[in-house]
């Protein structure tokens, strides 16, 4: 997946057709939010979508948390859904630019017509 805000290799679940187009995507992320293991504050404060080595992806926005165990992250206008593990982030990172690292296997992206 090549985005204006970075590229990464994620399992993609539409059909081979449309194969190097320009596509509308859904992202699932099966894999949680652990505060202080696999999500921390931003380096940066931009948007962001990055590959690290050993096969993570790494998500660079403003996390928002829904209040019923799980939490959006805004990257350039994209929502992406994640559940929380325990214990939760303190409400006072709501809001906040955040990375959240996360397995290459556990990203799937979903292609979408407007």
């Amino acid at each position: 997946m090549r985005s204006e805000v970075g590229a990464a290799a994620a399992f993609w679940c539409g059909g081979p057709t449309g194969v190097g187009r320009e596509h509308h995507v859904e992202w699932t992320v099966e894999e949680d939010v652990a505060w202080g293991g696999n999500a921390r504050p931003a380096t940066s404060l931009s948007p962001g979508v990055d590959e690290e080595e050993g096969g993570r992806i790494v998500f660079r926005g403003r996390l928002g948390l829904t209040g019923d165990g799980g939490a959006m992250l805004e990257v350039a206008g994209t929502h992406i859904l994640f559940d929380l593990a325990d214990p939760p982030p303190s409400t006072a990172v709501d809001g906040t630019w955040v990375e959240i690292s996360v397995d290459r296997n556990s990203v799937s992206l979903w292609p979408y017509l407007l």
